[in-house]
């Protein structure tokens, strides 16, 4: 199997990964565990994961550059995995008022958002492409979210929670593709998510405590560990580099078609005609603003 193929395959894992989260958050919501207690435990059991794994297969040259880089760095990293922790609070808590397939089109919103964040930070005009691409995930999105449909009720607040989500990952995405790109990956992945989990604890404080189960750590907490804060972080790291940005942001948008997926089979989540519609043009919009990049 040659390289691209490789990394091809790696984006993709990493994009079901993430994909599959929000249906089994929702699913243990479901059988009575508390959103505070599945996110605490997905970044307490992703630190202590990554912490050793960077233990492990850190190398004397890589131990210099940590050493040699400045305290700065890893506070960046920190500081900016607290957007990570408030993308899932906010993510897992917009499915407590809107089916899955709902909030992930609304995390998606990443798309035009990371768009507005890019104008600000480089000082240069967007380009037409990204701004029809834009406008389109806008589109979709009202039909994906069945904002059309008679029948249809929409939770404001789930709404809301879905899209300071989106706003929360657009942060996200900014952290992993700038900040301290000179640190070792898992070192890297270490503090973004030790960030993430003082993030978590701050946002739900005393809520993580109440009724809370020391085999819902163990069981739900290395699940969402391991396909939320571990493997994600190392596939998109090891993948996109391979196979550039542009690529790798289609193929992420496997993500999408996985939740949706998911949310039917296990949560019995059912789809219309004109979400599918919505779906289809929210990854062809992603398609169209990362031609020019392929």
């Amino acid at each position: 199997m040659n390289n691209h193929l490789k990394g091809v395959l790696y984006v993709a894992t990493g994009a079901a990964s993430y994909g599959i989260l929000a249906t089994f958050v929702k699913y243990a919501n479901n059988t009575g565990v508390s959103t505070a207690g599945l996110s605490f435990a997905q970044y307490f059991i992703g630190a202590i994961v990554l912490t050793i794994l960077s233990k492990i297969f850190s190398t004397p040259a890589n131990e210099k550059k940590i050493n040699t880089d400045s305290k700065k760095s890893k506070l960046k990293l920190v500081l900016f995995g607290s957007f990570l922790g408030l993308t899932s609070s906010f993510y897992y808590l917009s499915i407590q008022y809107v089916p899955v397939s709902i909030g992930i089109i609304l995390l998606m919103q990443t798309i035009w958002m990371s768009v507005i964040l890019e104008y600000f930070i480089d000082k240069t005009l967007v380009s037409k492409t990204k701004i029809m691409g834009a406008i389109a995930v806008i589109g979709g999105t009202i039909l994906a979210a069945k904002v059309l449909e008679e029948d249809s009720i929409i939770s404001i607040k789930g709404i809301t929670l879905g899209l300071l989500a989106a706003a929360s990952y657009t942060g996200t995405m900014y952290a992993t593709n700038k900040i301290a790109l000179n640190l070792p990956l898992l070192t890297r992945s270490k503090y973004l998510v030790i960030g993430g989990l003082i993030l978590t604890i701050l946002f739900w404080n005393i809520q993580i405590f109440s009724n809370f189960d020391f085999i819902v750590l163990l069981k739900w907490g290395a699940f969402l560990g391991f396909f939320g804060t571990i493997l994600p972080p190392i596939l998109f790291n090891k993948g996109i580099p391979v196979i550039g940005t542009g690529l790798g942001s289609i193929i992420a948008a496997l993500e999408i078609p996985v939740s949706v997926f998911s949310a039917y089979i296990i949560l019995n989540e059912q789809i219309t005609n004109l979400q599918w519609l919505g779906i289809v043009i929210i990854i062809f919009s992603v398609i169209y603003i990362n031609l020019k990049k392929i």
